[in-house]
């Protein structure tokens, strides 16, 4: 009995695969039904009202809208955008064309130059430019010698454990064209014998987790929950 039932009365299963695909993704399909049926509402205020309506659900959906600038326009956009550009309703900004949407974004020019020191990167060469075009001074022997430091900082990161202040002012000269002269008896500050430096990207050492030893039981928490 059931067999002939189920062939008598298949069941037919709607996959989202089969189904035509989401221009907005991100909104579901339900929100999708909500714009189709903006379109049957026959009084143009009402069909507006129910447009905000929609907007304020969309923008439930899509909390992180927020974080990006004109944030309601690109939800009418979206809106318009679901509706096919089909949509009559007073909008608060101009409605939007199929064209833009196929605009292709500008070109972000990249430096193909080659980093001279690739040990202390590219924005370096950016601060030495700032610095040799400052006037001699004070000010300016300052700026030469958090450079150096930093610098010092990078060297000892990929390279050896210890450099001389001369081999990072030496660098700065040659990085500028020797646009910038390290002031005769400039010195850096020591380090001190517990810094580290470690690579980025690579884990940062651990004090090591003491093992108990004989008669000694081990503890979790802090200690005013240990157990005594």
């Amino acid at each position: 009995m059931m067999d002939n039932y189920y062939e008598e009365n298949p069941i037919v299963l709607d996959y989202n695969t089969e189904r035509e695909k989401l221009a907005m993704p991100e909104y579901g399909r339900n929100v999708l039904k909500m714009v189709e049926g903006l379109k049957d509402i026959q009084d143009k205020a009402k069909r507006t009202e129910q447009a905000k309506a929609v907007v304020r659900v969309m923008e439930i959906l899509n909390p992180q809208v927020h974080l990006e600038d004109n944030w309601e326009h690109k939800l009418w956009d979206h809106l318009y955008i679901m509706a096919g550009y089909d949509l009559d309703v007073d909008s608060p900004y101009p409605v939007p064309s199929p064209e833009q949407r196929k605009t292709r974004p500008e070109i972000i020019p990249l430096k193909t130059k080659p980093i001279r020191a690739t040990h202390y990167g590219r924005n370096i060469e950016s601060i030495i430019d700032l610095i040799a075009g400052e006037p001699d001074g004070e000010q300016k022997t300052a700026m030469i010698r958090s450079l150096a430091m930093y610098m010092r900082q990078q060297y000892l990161i990929w390279n050896k454990d210890s450099v001389a202040d001369e081999t990072i002012f030496n660098d700065i000269e040659k990085l500028s064209d020797f646009r910038i002269r390290v002031p005769e008896g400039l010195t850096l500050s020591r380090i001190s014998s517990d810094s580290t430096f470690s690579r980025p990207g690579m884990s940062i050492d651990f004090a090591p987790v003491r093992k108990p030893g004989n008669g000694q039981r081990r503890m979790f928490g802090r200690k005013g929950n240990q157990k005594r």
